[in-house]
């Protein structure tokens, strides 16, 4: 049983974004998956930098779309995907030192980060950028 699934309610009209967000539910998933299965641990190093990877790109070319069309809400944008940033790293800094174990919390976390950050922010460049003819 997944953790989250993608449904239409979480789409932000932009084709390229939808097809990124899709891949961050999978990720995110798969590492709930592990977890379920006694793997959370093991699997935790390896998504974790992926997530970081994954993130990084992602956010790069979202903020460079919403800069090219002028989007008035991107710094406030560009600084929510920082705390996501540093977040994930301390908890990459964590597991790395021995000390982060892979929780519900974690998994909740990530799953509730992802859906409030879509549907509270990410919708908002979708609906400006569908003005502009991007979709």
């Amino acid at each position: 049983m997944a953790l989250m699934e993608w449904t239409p309610a979480y789409s932000v009209k932009v084709k390229k974004f939808d097809e990124q967000h899709k891949k961050l539910v999978e990720m995110i998933n798969q590492l709930h998956d592990a977890m379920r299965a006694g793997q959370g641990n093991a699997m935790l190093g390896v998504v974790l930098q992926q997530l970081i990877s994954y993130t990084a790109t992602h956010f790069a070319e979202e903020e460079k779309m919403m800069q090219t069309h002028g989007f008035p809400g991107l710094a406030a944008h560009k600084l929510e995907h920082q705390k996501l940033v540093t977040h994930v790293l301390d908890l990459q800094k964590q597991f790395q030192a021995g000390s982060a174990m892979l929780t519900l919390t974690v998994m909740n976390f990530l799953k509730d980060w992802l859906v409030s950050h879509i549907k509270g922010v990410d919708q908002k460049y979708g609906e400006f950028l569908n003005t502009k003819g991007v979709s």
